[in-house]
């Protein structure tokens, strides 16, 4: 491993950009005191991950920018890239050329990159763990070690010795190790301080569990006895409203029965009148009596208003209900008291019918009497004739009570036709009331009905819901790992793009001729295209051949060499595929292998070149190569990894590393990703 180049862009006193060649086995760089010097070597420290700002003889990191001057600005960020040469593989990595970067802005990020491709610091101190280069590494000697060094000032030197005997590397993966156990321990004791406020919290959550589940269970019950009450209470009300109207029907048939009544008394008294002119003062006696009775019957006519206003109360109350009947429960309850009240009503209706019961029952009681008292008058007619000088004085004032009872006569007729009048509206407005709650009970069975509907319509919305929520969660876990994918595959386009365009991996001929324009060939890594699982197996056996590039003849090959032999850029290998015209593969066969030409995917005109190198050659499904018993002489056996190859008498095989497999089919790759 060799260093190549230093560059060097708004770091410190570097204001433009600097590049350092370090071409020979020993290079100077002189100047005066304060020119800049150490300022190289802070570069190259602060490059390989340098994180304390005073050994870097700065008080603090953001001032390795550029600070300015009087005729020029300040800078924005500050850059250093160390490119290594790495043609002795002593950098566990398949590049011939590894370049570090490290970027810090002015408004304070920074990032690393390896070969163009931002990376962490750990994996840069990781690339040169075994390599005795690092920030704090004995390899670059500052301003100052050579005394700390020698006074074995915080035992530098014994660093120094562990170092260069390659401990510290193990001594750096102990810290790291005891670091992660460290915070382990931390992590286990606030798991079990976690742990114990959990099974702390777990009874008390258990016993709202169950309580929520004991409400719920028993707000389900209760809305089915709800439900049951309520249609119970609505049959028991239709009964009471069958009852009730049966109830007005015969008291309407008695009350007509009475008017019937009434109106023959009343025919009676008249006959009466007729026919006992001489027993008018017996009739003034009566009337005294009839005036009570008018009394009373006003007391009755008094009381059907109040009646009449009781029933204009039932109506605004039945008006409420039908406004309320919005929520059913409410207009149910405020249904049932109504109905209550009325049914009060009703009795009360039934104790004045009563009371006229008994009254019509007095008055015929007097009507006998006055009949049975008729035969005596009679008897006694002779003395009332002896008596009439007396009766006759009394004429006139019979007279006047005559013509006031005549009055009070026509009164009564008038209130029994207003009365009449009252009966028939009290009809009609019971035929409202009766279509009024018929048209409750049927808007009441609609809204049963759609109360049913909607919670059938619920409970199928609350499943729906519950399986858009499980889609919902995979669809969520499908598109995280979808994205996973899709970084995955982004990082690795960038990557195989720089990797196609740097020409990562092929030495200096093969860049050069690349670059040419007046000559293009094919290498042979970018004529085939191989399925992941095969690519590293098949990559390592034609290893030795991937930089060769395929030409049709001789003259091209010729001239290739010709552009080489000129520019002085080495040397470079081809296939003549004229040469391959007629060659086809012949692979014996065994169980369980694949013959590996057949997994290679190329151009029709290139194959005949593949049948000649993947001649016999076979990749096994199965790791272990013993298995297979080879003796036909030429053959071999790859396995699918690629860790082992097995020929007639030997096998060949060991570790895959973290970057084979990624040169062959580039191109191809970077299409299929793009």
């Amino acid at each position: 491993m060799r260093l190549k180049t230093l560059e060097i862009k708004g770091f410190k006193s570097f204001a433009n950009e600097t590049v350092i060649h370090f071409n020979e086995d020993v290079i100077g760089i002189v100047g005066p005191n304060g020119s800049g010097k150490s300022n190289v070597v802070d570069a190259i420290r602060w490059v390989l991950g340098e994180q304390k700002s005073s050994e870097l003889r700065l008080d603090k990191m953001n001032s390795v920018i550029f600070n300015g001057t009087k005729k020029r600005k300040a800078g924005q960020l500050a850059q250093v890239t160390l490119t290594f040469e790495n043609t002795k593989n002593v950098l566990p990595t398949e590049y011939a050329s590894v370049a570090i970067t490290r970027i810090l802005y002015a408004s304070g990020e920074s990032e690393y990159r390896l070969n163009g491709v931002t990376c962490r610091l750990k994996d840069i101190t990781t690339l040169f763990m075994d390599t005795g280069i690092g920030s704090n590494s004995y390899a670059i000697i500052a301003l100052g070690m050579v005394d700390d060094i020698l006074n074995d000032k915080q035992n530098s030197r014994r660093a120094m010795f562990e170092q260069a005997a390659g401990v510290s590397k193990y001594k750096q993966r102990k810290h790291e190790t005891m670091n992660k156990l460290n915070a382990t321990e931390e992590d286990l004791t606030r798991v079990e301080d976690l742990l114990f406020e959990i099974e702390n919290n777990l009874k008390s959550l258990e016993k709202q569990a169950k309580r929520t589940q004991k409400y719920f269970d028993l707000k389900t019950e209760y809305k089915e006895l709800a439900i049951d009450l309520a249609v119970m209470k609505l049959s028991v009300f239709k009964d009471d409203y069958k009852k009730t109207e049966k109830e007005i029907e015969t008291q309407t048939d008695t009350y007509r029965q009475i008017d019937v009544e009434s109106i023959q008394l009343e025919a009676t008294i008249e006959k009466e009148k007729k026919n006992n002119i001489d027993n008018e003062q017996l009739l003034g006696e009566r009337q005294k009596e009839l005036n009570a009775i008018v009394g009373r019957i006003r007391g009755m006519e008094n009381d059907k208003r109040m009646a009449q206003q009781r029933k204009a109360f039932i109506e605004q109350n039945m008006q409420k209900m039908q406004e309320q009947l919005g929520t059913s429960k409410g207009r149910m309850l405020q249904l049932t008291e109504d109905i209550d009240y009325y049914r009060g009503e009703i009795n009360g209706e039934k104790r004045l019918e009563n009371k006229f019961e008994e009254q019509l029952d007095e008055a015929k009681n007097k009507l006998d009497s006055v009949r049975q008292n008729h035969g005596s008058l009679k008897a006694d007619l002779d003395v009332f004739l002896k008596k009439q000088q007396d009766v006759e004085r009394e004429i006139i004032e019979l007279e006047k009570q005559k013509a006031i009872s005549q009055n009070q006569i026509e009164n009564l007729q008038r209130d029994i036709v207003r009365m009449d009048e009252d009966t028939k509206g009290r009809r009609d407005e019971v035929e409202i009331l009766r279509g009024k709650v018929n048209d409750l009970n049927t808007k009441e069975n609609a809204q049963l009905v759609d109360i049913q509907l909607v919670e059938k319509e619920e409970d199928t919305r609350l499943g729906n819901l519950e399986k858009a929520n499980l889609n919902l969660d995979d669809l969520t876990k499908k598109l995280a790992d979808i994205n996973r994918t899709l970084d995955a595959k982004k990082n690795e386009f960038k990557l195989t793009k720089s990797m196609v365009e740097s020409l990562e991996g092929f030495p200096e001929s093969i860049q050069f001729l690349s670059k040419d324009k007046t000559w293009k060939a094919p290498l042979l890594s970018d004529l085939i295209y191989v399925q992941e699982a095969y690519r590293t197996a098949i990559e390592n056996y034609l290893d030795p051949y991937l930089n060769y590039y395929v030409v049709q003849n001789l003259e091209e090959a010729y001239s290739a060499i010709r552009l080489l032999s000129n520019a002085q850029k080495g040397k470079a290998n081809f296939f003549i595929l004229d040469a391959f015209k007629d060659i086809k593969h012949t692979t014996d066969g065994l169980i369980n292998a694949m013959p590996a030409v057949d997994l290679v995917q190329t151009d029709a005109q290139y194959q005949p070149l593949f049948n000649f190198l993947l001649n016999n050659v076979l990749i096994a499904e199965t790791e272990n190569l013993s298995d297979f018993d080879i003796n036909t002489e030429g053959v071999v056996i790859l396995t699918k990894s690629g860790a082992m190859s097995r020929r007639r008498f030997s096998i060949s095989g060991g570790s895959v590393g973290l970057f084979e497999g990624k040169k062959i089919g580039r191109k191809k790759n970077l299409e299929i990703l793009e």
